[in-house]
């Protein structure tokens, strides 16, 4: 049993926590070992994404005065939440997870401001996170600089071709 005061900080905390967080998804982790929760806690870690056990009627204090008030509604049963700054990652992690898991169930969340059902954080999960985007934006760049390089440099090579034949005769 909590105290008083260790209530108010966890809600205090838990606020801070959602009001601070970019994406905030919530799961049913019934039936997972403490091995796969610390496996999974671990896979979140490194990506700097948090993910907590919750005490359900406290945090439901705490997303009252928060923008993720509309996720109560999910606080049901064994409930766990994944906080973070990037909601592709932590989108991705999660889906990958409970399809290897089948006790990980993802109930929904919240993207921003945008409220996520089940299909909405799959959804999320499969789009390419900053560093993928980068990556694609750099290549879709330098393809026609390659190409304009190599249009460029063809003729000039042609006419030199030419131009020795030309002094052979």
């Amino acid at each position: 049993m909590m105290s008083k005061e260790k209530k108010q900080e966890y809600i205090k905390d838990m606020t801070s926590q959602f009001d601070n967080s970019e994406a905030v998804i919530v799961t049913h982790y019934q039936g997972l070992t403490m091995s796969q929760l610390d496996d999974l806690r671990g896979k979140m870690r490194e990506h700097g994404i948090q993910f907590k056990i919750t005490k359900n009627r406290i945090t439901k204090l705490a997303l009252e005065k928060t923008k993720c008030k509309d996720l109560s509604e999910l606080f049901k049963g064994p409930t766990a939440v994944a906080l973070s700054k990037d909601a592709i990652t932590s989108a991705k992690i999660l889906t990958k997870f409970s399809k290897e898991n089948e006790n990980l169930k993802i109930l929904g969340g919240i993207m921003g401001t945008d409220i996520l059902d089940v299909a909405g954080v799959q959804n999320v999960a499969t789009l390419p996170t900053l560093d993928e985007a980068r990556a694609k934006i750099v290549g879709i760049l330098r393809s026609p600089a390659q190409k304009i390089a190599s249009i460029l440099l063809a003729p000039g090579s042609k006419i030199a071709i030419l131009a020795l034949e030309k002094s052979k005769k």
